[in-house]
């Protein structure tokens, strides 16, 4: 294990757009916790490494041998030849690698990993913090140095543009389920240290529903330098509204780490979703940046195409594809939930 943070050696986080070299993905399979929508997100899984297998490898974790054969044959009944498919049996508890997997960081002189310490977003799970191993499995697997800071942090709880600046919401980063003994500036610092964060631009609250505490990658994202699209409610009786109204104020009051003020750009909200009594974190900003595409998660909703249409004239050189996501975003996330970039170098 290195002996300094990661900017000690040189690394920083890039930005997603940046050139990848692979995703990564995990399986899902646990109908504990999918119950009826298990099939159509497994489906909506095969079509997502379709998709990304035509643009960069895709690396999926898998229980055993019969599953790894089982995803492949389904893969070729589609017609689908996943020539860029590599499999890795790591049993895992559910698909969220954004958070229980690794932060890939890189240097001049290659590739490392970040492994968090993941505590199941506040120990509201206790079933899936056995995912608390997957950080440095998939290090060690791809045999980089692994940073593994005492900290609390997912993923999905900050968004950065590869140059200095990073998003996060006070709800997530400074909620006591975290890190209770870390104070703003503490965190900030961890941040410059770990991923070579300069300026941090916190925001307020995240989705009403979002059992994450406010993640950001549902409100808020660098899509260029100095460019953030900013997720907001269109009627003032919804529960999000004033929150997301904060937010973009905060936004367009922010400068990044070289000192640009934002461009901010506005993302609709679908409309409100729920499972039974709970409403649901349903979010365009949810999406992911693969190389020459933009997925985005759809919900048969009038919005979509707004989404789809702004996120186009932002990444005119990338396709732009709608994926439905109502089965997944039925277990609180959506494709950025379920994908961690490796970068190239």
């Amino acid at each position: 294990m290195p002996s300094l943070p990661p900017v000690a050696y040189g690394y920083r986080m890039p930005a997603e757009w940046e050139p990848h070299s692979a995703t990564w993905l995990a399986w899902p399979h646990n109908r504990d916790n999918w119950e009826a929508q298990l099939e159509p997100v497994q489906a909506l899984f095969l079509r997502l490494i379709a998709v990304l297998q035509a643009h960069e490898t895709v690396h999926l974790l898998v229980n055993d041998a019969a599953t790894e054969a089982h995803v492949r044959q389904r893969l070729a009944a589609l017609g689908c030849q996943p020539r860029r498919l590599v499999c890795h049996r790591l049993p895992t508890v559910d698909v969220w690698l954004r958070d229980s997997g690794p932060t890939f960081v890189t240097a001049p002189h290659g590739l490392a990993a970040v492994a968090w310490r993941f505590n199941a977003w506040g120990g509201k799970y206790a079933d899936m913090m056995a995912d608390a191993a997957l950080a440095p499995q998939i290090a060690a697997r791809l045999g980089v140095p692994c940073f593994t800071p005492e900290v609390v942090l997912e993923g999905g709880a900050i968004d950065v543009d590869g140059c200095g600046s990073a998003l996060a919401t006070e709800q997530c980063l400074l909620h006591p389920n975290r890190n209770p003994h870390l104070a703003r500036r503490e965190l900030e610092g961890l941040l410059h240290a770990y991923l070579g964060v300069r300026r941090l631009i916190w925001l307020g609250q995240g989705l009403a529903g979002d059992d994450t505490d406010g993640h950001v990658d549902n409100i808020a994202r660098f899509v260029a330098p100095a460019t953030v699209v900013c997720a907001l409610a269109t009627d003032p009786r919804d529960e999000n509204f004033a929150a997301l109204q904060d937010n973009y104020r905060r936004l367009q009051a922010a400068t990044d780490a070289a000192g640009r003020p934002l461009r901010v750009v506005p993302l609709p909200l679908p409309a409100p979703r729920y499972a039974e009594d709970l409403r649901l974190p349903a979010s365009y900003l949810n999406f992911y940046l693969a190389n020459r595409l933009v997925l985005v998660p759809t919900y048969d909703d009038p919005q979509d195409a707004v989404a789809l249409a702004t996120l186009q004239r932002l990444f005119p050189e990338r396709r732009v594809l709608g994926l439905p996501c109502l089965p997944l975003v039925w277990g609180q996330g959506a494709l950025h939930c379920v994908t961690q970039q490796q970068p190239a170098v």
